[in-house]
Protein backbone atom coordinates (compact mmCIF):
# COMPACT_ATOMS: atom_id res chain seq x y z
CA UNK A 1 0.00 0.00 0.00
CA UNK A 2 2.79 2.38 0.72
CA UNK A 3 4.17 1.58 -2.57
CA UNK A 4 1.04 2.29 -4.57
CA UNK A 5 0.56 5.81 -2.68
CA UNK A 6 4.61 6.22 -3.32
CA UNK A 7 3.66 5.93 -7.59
CA UNK A 8 0.35 7.60 -7.86
CA UNK A 9 2.42 10.73 -6.67
CA UNK A 10 5.82 10.34 -8.41
CA UNK A 11 3.19 9.66 -11.27
CA UNK A 12 1.35 13.07 -10.54
CA UNK A 13 4.95 14.77 -10.47
CA UNK A 14 5.14 12.36 -13.99
CA UNK A 15 1.99 14.53 -15.51
CA UNK A 16 2.78 17.66 -14.51
CA UNK A 17 6.10 17.19 -16.39
CA UNK A 18 4.63 15.23 -18.75
CA UNK A 19 1.94 18.00 -19.81
CA UNK A 20 4.58 20.53 -19.25
CA UNK A 21 7.66 18.90 -21.36
CA UNK A 22 5.82 16.79 -23.27
CA UNK A 23 2.79 18.62 -24.31
CA UNK A 24 1.58 18.07 -27.44
CA UNK A 25 2.59 21.03 -29.37
CA UNK A 26 5.92 20.82 -28.35
CA UNK A 27 6.83 16.56 -29.32
CA UNK A 28 4.95 13.57 -31.58
CA UNK A 29 2.61 11.38 -30.41
CA UNK A 30 4.74 8.70 -30.88
CA UNK A 31 7.13 10.41 -28.27
CA UNK A 32 4.30 10.95 -26.19
CA UNK A 33 3.11 7.27 -26.62
CA UNK A 34 6.82 5.85 -25.75
CA UNK A 35 7.27 7.90 -22.67
CA UNK A 36 3.46 7.12 -21.25
CA UNK A 37 4.50 3.40 -21.78
CA UNK A 38 7.35 3.35 -19.94
CA UNK A 39 6.68 5.21 -17.30
CA UNK A 40 3.82 2.83 -16.23
CA UNK A 41 5.86 -0.13 -16.91
CA UNK A 42 8.68 0.93 -14.86
CA UNK A 43 5.78 2.05 -11.84
CA UNK A 44 4.42 -0.78 -12.38
CA UNK A 45 7.38 -2.96 -11.46
CA UNK A 46 8.22 -0.79 -8.84
CA UNK A 47 4.58 -1.44 -7.16
CA UNK A 48 4.45 -4.73 -8.00
CA UNK A 49 7.63 -6.44 -8.97
CA UNK A 50 7.38 -9.21 -11.95
CA UNK A 51 4.07 -9.38 -11.17
CA UNK A 52 3.08 -6.89 -14.03
CA UNK A 53 4.61 -8.77 -16.31
CA UNK A 54 0.66 -9.96 -16.40
CA UNK A 55 -0.35 -6.60 -17.33
CA UNK A 56 1.88 -7.44 -20.77
CA UNK A 57 1.06 -10.83 -21.34
CA UNK A 58 -2.70 -10.20 -21.10
CA UNK A 59 -2.33 -7.04 -22.90
CA UNK A 60 -0.19 -8.55 -25.82
CA UNK A 61 -1.89 -11.94 -26.40
CA UNK A 62 -5.49 -9.69 -26.50
CA UNK A 63 -3.57 -7.76 -29.69
CA UNK A 64 -2.36 -10.54 -31.32
CA UNK A 65 -6.21 -11.90 -30.98
CA UNK A 66 -7.13 -9.21 -32.34
CA UNK A 67 -4.89 -9.50 -35.44
CA UNK A 68 -5.08 -13.14 -36.73
CA UNK A 69 -9.14 -13.40 -35.87
CA UNK A 70 -9.92 -10.37 -37.48
CA UNK A 71 -12.41 -7.93 -36.69
CA UNK A 72 -15.76 -10.07 -37.14
CA UNK A 73 -14.83 -12.14 -33.96
CA UNK A 74 -12.18 -10.82 -32.40
CA UNK A 75 -14.28 -8.91 -29.48
CA UNK A 76 -15.44 -12.02 -28.75
CA UNK A 77 -12.48 -14.08 -28.04
CA UNK A 78 -10.60 -11.00 -26.59
CA UNK A 79 -13.35 -10.81 -23.80
CA UNK A 80 -13.14 -14.59 -23.45
CA UNK A 81 -9.48 -14.26 -22.89
CA UNK A 82 -8.85 -11.32 -20.85
CA UNK A 83 -11.59 -12.23 -18.69
CA UNK A 84 -10.83 -15.44 -18.38
CA UNK A 85 -7.04 -14.77 -17.35
CA UNK A 86 -8.21 -12.07 -14.86
CA UNK A 87 -9.96 -14.90 -12.82
CA UNK A 88 -7.50 -16.92 -13.33
CA UNK A 89 -5.19 -14.42 -11.59
CA UNK A 90 -7.40 -13.77 -8.90
CA UNK A 91 -8.29 -17.05 -7.94
CA UNK A 92 -4.15 -17.47 -7.45
CA UNK A 93 -4.13 -15.29 -5.58
CA UNK A 94 -7.22 -14.90 -3.45
CA UNK A 95 -7.27 -19.41 -2.55
CA UNK A 96 -2.71 -19.71 -2.94
CA UNK A 97 -1.42 -16.56 -1.53
CA UNK A 98 -3.24 -14.14 0.71
CA UNK A 99 -7.02 -14.36 1.20
CA UNK A 100 -8.73 -11.38 2.61
CA UNK A 101 -5.63 -9.11 2.88
CA UNK A 102 -6.67 -5.75 1.36
CA UNK A 103 -3.00 -5.32 0.59
CA UNK A 104 -2.51 -3.73 -2.88
CA UNK A 105 -2.35 -6.35 -5.36
CA UNK A 106 -1.36 -6.88 -9.64
CA UNK A 107 -5.03 -7.75 -9.81
CA UNK A 108 -6.49 -4.43 -9.00
CA UNK A 109 -4.31 -2.98 -12.40
CA UNK A 110 -5.50 -6.26 -14.28
CA UNK A 111 -8.71 -5.51 -13.89
CA UNK A 112 -8.99 -2.24 -14.99
CA UNK A 113 -6.47 -3.43 -18.22
CA UNK A 114 -9.33 -6.27 -18.40
CA UNK A 115 -11.54 -3.12 -18.99
CA UNK A 116 -10.03 -1.63 -21.77
CA UNK A 117 -8.88 -4.96 -23.72
CA UNK A 118 -12.82 -5.95 -24.06
CA UNK A 119 -14.02 -2.07 -24.86
CA UNK A 120 -11.21 -1.60 -27.31
CA UNK A 121 -12.30 -4.97 -28.90
CA UNK A 122 -16.28 -3.52 -29.28
CA UNK A 123 -14.87 -0.43 -30.48
CA UNK A 124 -12.95 -2.03 -33.40
CA UNK A 125 -15.55 -4.73 -34.17
CA UNK A 126 -18.57 -1.50 -34.43
CA UNK A 127 -16.07 0.51 -36.10
CA UNK A 128 -14.52 -1.91 -38.65
CA UNK A 129 -17.07 -4.73 -39.00
CA UNK A 130 -20.56 -3.47 -37.94
CA UNK A 131 -22.80 -1.25 -39.95
CA UNK A 132 -23.17 2.34 -39.11
CA UNK A 133 -26.88 2.20 -39.42
CA UNK A 134 -26.77 -0.79 -36.79
CA UNK A 135 -25.08 0.58 -34.13
CA UNK A 136 -26.58 3.39 -31.45
CA UNK A 137 -25.62 6.59 -31.14
CA UNK A 138 -22.94 5.87 -28.32
CA UNK A 139 -21.25 2.82 -30.19
CA UNK A 140 -21.12 4.97 -33.68
CA UNK A 141 -19.29 7.19 -31.30
CA UNK A 142 -17.01 5.30 -29.39
CA UNK A 143 -16.29 3.07 -32.64
CA UNK A 144 -12.67 2.53 -33.93
CA UNK A 145 -11.99 2.70 -37.67
CA UNK A 146 -8.75 1.72 -37.75
CA UNK A 147 -6.69 -0.80 -35.85
CA UNK A 148 -4.00 0.68 -33.49
CA UNK A 149 -0.60 -0.34 -33.81
CA UNK A 150 1.07 -2.24 -30.85
CA UNK A 151 2.72 1.21 -29.61
CA UNK A 152 -0.84 2.14 -29.16
CA UNK A 153 -1.97 -0.28 -27.77
CA UNK A 154 0.18 -0.95 -25.04
CA UNK A 155 -0.31 2.61 -24.21
CA UNK A 156 -3.69 3.07 -23.75
CA UNK A 157 -3.59 -0.47 -21.54
CA UNK A 158 -0.62 0.61 -19.62
CA UNK A 159 0.28 4.34 -19.54
CA UNK A 160 1.57 5.91 -16.09
CA UNK A 161 -1.53 7.80 -15.69
CA UNK A 162 -4.18 5.20 -15.28
CA UNK A 163 -2.52 1.75 -14.74
CA UNK A 164 -2.11 1.77 -11.21
CA UNK A 165 -5.65 2.87 -10.07
CA UNK A 166 -7.29 4.06 -13.36
CA UNK A 167 -9.91 4.82 -14.24
CA UNK A 168 -11.22 3.53 -17.08
CA UNK A 169 -11.39 5.86 -20.55
CA UNK A 170 -12.24 5.28 -24.30
CA UNK A 171 -9.69 5.13 -26.64
CA UNK A 172 -10.89 7.00 -28.60
CA UNK A 173 -10.88 10.36 -25.46
CA UNK A 174 -6.80 8.65 -24.78
CA UNK A 175 -5.46 8.90 -28.75
CA UNK A 176 -7.34 12.78 -29.08
CA UNK A 177 -5.25 13.30 -25.60
CA UNK A 178 -2.08 12.01 -26.84
CA UNK A 179 -1.94 13.51 -30.60
CA UNK A 180 -3.28 17.14 -29.15
CA UNK A 181 -6.19 17.10 -31.35
CA UNK A 182 -8.43 20.41 -30.27
CA UNK A 183 -12.10 19.64 -28.76
CA UNK A 184 -14.83 20.36 -30.80
CA UNK A 185 -17.28 21.51 -28.69
CA UNK A 186 -20.84 20.97 -29.63
CA UNK A 187 -23.75 22.75 -28.78
CA UNK A 188 -26.82 20.43 -29.06
CA UNK A 189 -30.80 21.42 -29.16
CA UNK A 190 -33.06 19.22 -27.18
CA UNK A 191 -34.42 16.78 -30.01
CA UNK A 192 -30.49 16.21 -30.96
CA UNK A 193 -29.89 18.48 -33.78
CA UNK A 194 -26.01 19.76 -33.62
CA UNK A 195 -26.10 23.43 -33.64
CA UNK A 196 -22.72 24.98 -33.21
CA UNK A 197 -18.91 24.02 -33.26
CA UNK A 198 -15.77 25.91 -32.13
CA UNK A 199 -12.16 24.53 -31.47
CA UNK A 200 -11.08 24.90 -27.84
CA UNK A 201 -7.93 26.00 -26.55
CA UNK A 202 -5.82 24.23 -23.73
CA UNK A 203 -7.10 24.84 -20.44
CA UNK A 204 -5.15 24.92 -17.63
CA UNK A 205 -5.91 21.88 -14.62
CA UNK A 206 -4.08 23.52 -11.83
CA UNK A 207 -7.69 24.27 -9.85
CA UNK A 208 -9.44 21.18 -10.87
CA UNK A 209 -5.97 19.21 -9.85
CA UNK A 210 -6.02 21.48 -6.65
CA UNK A 211 -9.40 20.64 -5.45
CA UNK A 212 -8.95 16.87 -5.98
CA UNK A 213 -5.61 16.70 -3.80
CA UNK A 214 -7.59 18.60 -1.34
CA UNK A 215 -10.15 16.37 -1.59
CA UNK A 216 -7.28 13.32 -1.08
CA UNK A 217 -5.73 14.46 1.78
CA UNK A 218 -9.24 14.93 3.99
CA UNK A 219 -10.01 10.93 2.91
CA UNK A 220 -6.49 10.72 3.65
CA UNK A 221 -6.99 11.65 7.01
CA UNK A 222 -10.09 10.68 8.08
CA UNK A 223 -9.60 6.88 6.82
CA UNK A 224 -6.10 7.17 9.07
CA UNK A 225 -7.60 8.55 11.72
CA UNK A 226 -11.51 7.66 12.26
CA UNK A 227 -11.55 4.22 10.03
CA UNK A 228 -9.50 2.74 12.54
CA UNK A 229 -11.91 2.78 15.26
CA UNK A 230 -14.67 2.06 13.43
CA UNK A 231 -14.31 -1.26 11.95
CA UNK A 232 -16.94 -3.03 9.64
CA UNK A 233 -15.95 -6.33 11.79
CA UNK A 234 -17.55 -5.06 15.09
CA UNK A 235 -21.12 -5.44 13.54
CA UNK A 236 -20.74 -9.16 14.44
CA UNK A 237 -19.13 -8.84 17.49
CA UNK A 238 -20.91 -11.23 19.85
CA UNK A 239 -20.84 -8.71 22.94
CA UNK A 240 -22.26 -5.77 20.49
CA UNK A 241 -24.90 -7.98 19.02
CA UNK A 242 -25.92 -9.14 22.30
CA UNK A 243 -25.94 -5.23 24.48
CA UNK A 244 -26.75 -2.79 21.76
CA UNK A 245 -30.09 -1.92 20.86
CA UNK A 246 -31.46 -2.19 17.41
CA UNK A 247 -30.76 1.78 17.01
CA UNK A 248 -27.46 1.77 17.63
CA UNK A 249 -26.64 -1.17 15.94
CA UNK A 250 -28.43 0.36 12.78
CA UNK A 251 -26.55 3.65 14.01
CA UNK A 252 -23.11 1.86 14.26
CA UNK A 253 -23.57 0.03 11.12
CA UNK A 254 -24.00 2.97 8.96
CA UNK A 255 -20.83 5.26 10.67
CA UNK A 256 -18.65 2.13 10.03
CA UNK A 257 -19.68 1.81 6.39
CA UNK A 258 -19.47 5.45 6.07
CA UNK A 259 -15.44 5.14 7.73
CA UNK A 260 -14.71 2.50 5.27
CA UNK A 261 -15.41 4.82 1.72
CA UNK A 262 -12.39 7.23 1.84
CA UNK A 263 -9.87 4.92 1.10
CA UNK A 264 -12.01 4.31 -2.38
CA UNK A 265 -12.36 8.77 -2.34
CA UNK A 266 -8.45 8.70 -1.98
CA UNK A 267 -7.46 6.08 -4.82
CA UNK A 268 -9.66 7.28 -7.25
CA UNK A 269 -9.52 10.93 -6.67
CA UNK A 270 -5.64 10.70 -6.54
CA UNK A 271 -6.11 8.85 -10.23
CA UNK A 272 -8.60 11.30 -11.61
CA UNK A 273 -6.16 14.28 -10.40
CA UNK A 274 -2.86 12.63 -12.43
CA UNK A 275 -4.61 12.02 -14.94
CA UNK A 276 -6.15 16.10 -15.03
CA UNK A 277 -2.29 17.35 -14.45
CA UNK A 278 -0.77 15.63 -17.46
CA UNK A 279 -3.97 17.45 -19.36
CA UNK A 280 -6.39 14.53 -19.67
CA UNK A 281 -9.86 14.68 -18.49
CA UNK A 282 -11.27 18.02 -20.18
CA UNK A 283 -15.12 17.95 -20.69
CA UNK A 284 -15.84 21.12 -21.74
CA UNK A 285 -17.67 24.01 -19.77
CA UNK A 286 -20.25 24.21 -17.89
CA UNK A 287 -23.73 26.84 -18.70
CA UNK A 288 -21.35 29.65 -16.79
CA UNK A 289 -18.10 29.16 -18.67
CA UNK A 290 -16.52 27.02 -15.90
CA UNK A 291 -14.16 24.37 -17.11
CA UNK A 292 -14.81 20.67 -16.12
CA UNK A 293 -12.39 18.21 -15.54
CA UNK A 294 -14.60 15.22 -15.08
CA UNK A 295 -14.82 13.09 -18.46
CA UNK A 296 -12.97 10.11 -16.45
CA UNK A 297 -14.65 10.96 -13.13
CA UNK A 298 -14.96 7.91 -11.17
CA UNK A 299 -17.02 9.22 -8.41
CA UNK A 300 -18.88 12.03 -6.90
CA UNK A 301 -18.85 12.38 -3.18
CA UNK A 302 -21.56 14.52 -2.77
CA UNK A 303 -24.75 12.80 -4.24
CA UNK A 304 -22.79 9.82 -2.78
CA UNK A 305 -23.32 10.91 0.64
CA UNK A 306 -26.41 12.53 0.17
CA UNK A 307 -28.22 9.95 -1.60
CA UNK A 308 -32.09 9.74 -1.15
CA UNK A 309 -31.85 6.37 -3.03
CA UNK A 310 -30.62 3.62 -3.90
CA UNK A 311 -30.21 4.04 -7.71
CA UNK A 312 -28.67 7.47 -6.82
CA UNK A 313 -25.77 6.66 -5.17
CA UNK A 314 -25.05 3.71 -7.35
CA UNK A 315 -25.14 5.94 -10.13
CA UNK A 316 -22.45 8.24 -8.82
CA UNK A 317 -20.45 5.32 -7.62
CA UNK A 318 -17.60 3.90 -9.72
CA UNK A 319 -19.19 5.73 -12.67
CA UNK A 320 -16.80 4.55 -15.21
CA UNK A 321 -17.35 0.82 -14.26
CA UNK A 322 -21.08 1.06 -14.68
CA UNK A 323 -20.55 2.98 -18.09
CA UNK A 324 -18.31 -0.43 -19.11
CA UNK A 325 -20.23 -2.81 -17.90
CA UNK A 326 -23.53 -0.84 -19.96
CA UNK A 327 -21.43 -1.18 -23.13
CA UNK A 328 -20.01 -3.74 -23.37
CA UNK A 329 -22.32 -5.99 -21.79
CA UNK A 330 -26.17 -5.00 -21.40
CA UNK A 331 -26.47 -3.16 -24.83
CA UNK A 332 -25.43 -5.90 -26.67
CA UNK A 333 -27.09 -8.82 -25.36
CA UNK A 334 -30.28 -10.18 -26.35
CA UNK A 335 -31.40 -12.86 -23.46
CA UNK A 336 -31.72 -11.71 -20.28
CA UNK A 337 -29.47 -8.65 -20.29
CA UNK A 338 -29.64 -7.58 -16.42
CA UNK A 339 -28.88 -11.11 -15.25
CA UNK A 340 -25.97 -11.45 -18.35
CA UNK A 341 -24.96 -7.90 -16.55
CA UNK A 342 -25.18 -9.09 -13.15
CA UNK A 343 -22.86 -11.98 -13.88
CA UNK A 344 -20.09 -9.98 -15.86
CA UNK A 345 -19.61 -7.31 -12.88
CA UNK A 346 -19.68 -10.20 -10.18
CA UNK A 347 -17.37 -12.29 -11.71
CA UNK A 348 -15.44 -9.19 -12.90
CA UNK A 349 -14.61 -8.07 -8.83
CA UNK A 350 -13.21 -10.95 -8.37
CA UNK A 351 -13.84 -14.70 -6.13
CA UNK A 352 -15.07 -13.88 -2.85
CA UNK A 353 -18.33 -14.99 -2.12
CA UNK A 354 -18.56 -11.84 -0.05
CA UNK A 355 -18.79 -10.23 -3.57
CA UNK A 356 -22.00 -12.40 -4.85
CA UNK A 357 -24.03 -12.12 -1.38
CA UNK A 358 -23.69 -8.30 -1.86
CA UNK A 359 -24.26 -8.21 -5.49
CA UNK A 360 -27.21 -10.24 -4.72
CA UNK A 361 -28.55 -8.48 -1.81
CA UNK A 362 -27.96 -5.31 -4.35
CA UNK A 363 -30.90 -6.46 -7.05
CA UNK A 364 -33.13 -7.46 -4.82
CA UNK A 365 -32.46 -4.18 -3.09
CA UNK A 366 -32.86 -1.79 -6.02
CA UNK A 367 -36.18 -3.94 -7.14
CA UNK A 368 -37.56 -2.96 -4.14
CA UNK A 369 -37.01 0.52 -4.19
CA UNK A 370 -37.85 0.94 -8.04
CA UNK A 371 -41.49 -0.35 -6.48
CA UNK A 372 -41.69 1.63 -3.90
CA UNK A 373 -40.52 4.73 -5.73
CA UNK A 374 -43.06 4.24 -8.63
CA UNK A 375 -45.96 3.31 -6.38
CA UNK A 376 -45.51 6.28 -3.22
CA UNK A 377 -43.20 8.54 -4.06
CA UNK A 378 -46.22 10.56 -6.42
CA UNK A 379 -48.21 11.12 -3.02
CA UNK A 380 -45.19 12.93 -1.03
CA UNK A 381 -43.85 15.78 -4.17
CA UNK A 382 -46.83 18.02 -3.95
CA UNK A 383 -46.46 20.13 -0.74
CA UNK A 384 -42.38 21.34 -0.62
CA UNK A 385 -42.56 20.70 3.28
CA UNK A 386 -43.66 17.25 2.88
CA UNK A 387 -41.11 16.40 0.02
CA UNK A 388 -38.45 17.54 2.87
CA UNK A 389 -39.51 15.04 5.20
CA UNK A 390 -40.02 12.81 2.52
CA UNK A 391 -36.52 13.19 1.31
CA UNK A 392 -34.98 12.74 4.84
CA UNK A 393 -36.43 9.78 5.18
CA UNK A 394 -35.18 8.40 2.08
CA UNK A 395 -31.75 9.63 2.99
CA UNK A 396 -32.09 7.42 6.25
CA UNK A 397 -33.87 4.68 4.43
CA UNK A 398 -30.93 4.50 1.61
CA UNK A 399 -28.02 4.86 3.63
CA UNK A 400 -29.04 1.74 6.11
CA UNK A 401 -29.75 -0.02 3.03
CA UNK A 402 -26.38 0.09 1.31
CA UNK A 403 -24.53 -0.19 4.62
CA UNK A 404 -26.82 -3.30 5.08
CA UNK A 405 -25.97 -4.42 1.45
CA UNK A 406 -22.31 -3.99 1.25
CA UNK A 407 -21.28 -5.64 4.57
CA UNK A 408 -20.36 -8.89 2.95
CA UNK A 409 -18.37 -6.91 0.39
CA UNK A 410 -16.18 -5.95 3.19
CA UNK A 411 -16.10 -9.03 5.17
CA UNK A 412 -15.33 -11.22 2.16
CA UNK A 413 -16.47 -14.57 3.36
CA UNK A 414 -19.87 -16.60 3.63
CA UNK A 415 -19.94 -17.11 7.61
CA UNK A 416 -19.14 -14.13 8.74
CA UNK A 417 -21.60 -12.56 6.26
CA UNK A 418 -24.65 -14.71 7.39
CA UNK A 419 -23.90 -14.44 10.80
CA UNK A 420 -24.53 -10.52 10.24
CA UNK A 421 -27.62 -10.83 8.09
CA UNK A 422 -28.38 -13.82 10.50
CA UNK A 423 -28.25 -11.20 13.65
CA UNK A 424 -30.66 -8.95 11.37
CA UNK A 425 -32.85 -11.61 11.36
CA UNK A 426 -32.79 -10.97 6.81
CA UNK A 427 -35.04 -8.29 8.19
CA UNK A 428 -34.24 -5.83 4.84
CA UNK A 429 -34.20 -9.19 3.11
CA UNK A 430 -37.54 -9.83 3.83
CA UNK A 431 -39.02 -6.39 3.95
CA UNK A 432 -38.09 -6.31 0.35
CA UNK A 433 -39.71 -9.41 -0.51
CA UNK A 434 -42.58 -8.22 1.22
CA UNK A 435 -42.62 -4.90 -1.00
CA UNK A 436 -42.18 -6.86 -4.10
CA UNK A 437 -45.40 -9.04 -3.28
CA UNK A 438 -47.23 -5.71 -2.61
CA UNK A 439 -46.27 -3.03 -4.61
CA UNK A 440 -46.82 -3.43 -9.05
CA UNK A 441 -43.22 -3.52 -10.58
CA UNK A 442 -43.86 -2.01 -13.68
CA UNK A 443 -41.67 -3.43 -16.26
CA UNK A 444 -39.38 -2.06 -18.57
CA UNK A 445 -37.90 -2.08 -21.76
CA UNK A 446 -34.12 -2.44 -23.00
CA UNK A 447 -33.32 0.62 -24.93
CA UNK A 448 -36.37 3.29 -23.87
CA UNK A 449 -33.52 5.49 -23.57
CA UNK A 450 -31.12 5.84 -26.54
CA UNK A 451 -28.80 8.37 -24.66
CA UNK A 452 -26.39 6.41 -22.29
CA UNK A 453 -26.73 7.25 -18.75
CA UNK A 454 -24.44 6.67 -15.78
CA UNK A 455 -26.12 3.09 -14.79
CA UNK A 456 -24.06 0.67 -12.64
CA UNK A 457 -24.81 -3.00 -12.72
CA UNK A 458 -28.03 -2.75 -9.82
CA UNK A 459 -29.67 -0.11 -12.35
CA UNK A 460 -30.04 -1.92 -14.44
CA UNK A 461 -33.32 -3.01 -14.38
CA UNK A 462 -34.42 0.80 -13.61
CA UNK A 463 -34.21 1.94 -17.22
CA UNK A 464 -37.24 4.46 -17.61
CA UNK A 465 -36.76 5.40 -13.98
CA UNK A 466 -35.52 8.71 -15.03
CA UNK A 467 -38.53 9.55 -16.43
CA UNK A 468 -40.23 9.75 -13.18
CA UNK A 469 -37.41 11.54 -11.54
CA UNK A 470 -38.84 15.01 -10.82
CA UNK A 471 -37.16 15.51 -7.04
CA UNK A 472 -34.62 17.08 -5.52
CA UNK A 473 -31.56 14.81 -6.82
CA UNK A 474 -32.44 14.55 -10.46
CA UNK A 475 -30.81 17.73 -11.36
CA UNK A 476 -27.17 16.32 -9.45
CA UNK A 477 -28.07 13.14 -11.15
CA UNK A 478 -27.97 14.19 -14.55
CA UNK A 479 -25.19 16.21 -13.95
CA UNK A 480 -22.98 13.40 -15.42
CA UNK A 481 -25.07 11.71 -17.63
CA UNK A 482 -25.38 15.08 -19.50
CA UNK A 483 -27.27 13.69 -22.46
CA UNK A 484 -23.99 14.37 -23.66
CA UNK A 485 -23.25 10.63 -23.91
CA UNK A 486 -25.99 10.32 -27.16
CA UNK A 487 -22.89 12.30 -28.94
CA UNK A 488 -18.75 11.13 -28.47
CA UNK A 489 -17.74 11.22 -25.31
CA UNK A 490 -15.13 13.58 -25.57
CA UNK A 491 -17.72 15.93 -26.94
CA UNK A 492 -19.47 18.52 -24.82
CA UNK A 493 -23.28 19.91 -24.72
CA UNK A 494 -23.92 22.88 -23.01
CA UNK A 495 -27.03 21.87 -20.36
Amino acid sequence: QVNFVVCQLFALLAAIWFRTYLHSSKTSPFIRHVVATLLGLYLALFCFGWYALHFVIQSGISYYIMIIIGVENMHKYCFVFALGYLTVCQITRVYIFDYGQYSADFSGPMMIITQKITSLAFEIHDGMFRKNEDLTPSQRCLAVRRMPSLLEYLSYNCNFMGILAGPLCSYKDYITFIEGRSYQLQQSEANGKEDTKYEQTDPSPNIAVAQKLLICGLSLLFHMTITKTLPVEYNIDDNFRATASWPVRFFYLYVSLMAARPKYYFAWTLADAINNAAGFGFRGYDKNGVTRWDLISNLRIQQIEFSTSFKMFLDNWNIQTALWLKRVCYERATVSPTIQTFILSAIWHGVYPGYYLTFLTGVLMTLAARAIRNNIRHYFVESPAVKVCYDIVTWMATQVAISYTVVPFVLLSVKPSFTFYSSCYFCLHIASILVLLVFPLKRTQKGRKNHETVQPLWSKTLEGENLLQKNSYSTTNNSFSQKQEITCRYQTLKQ
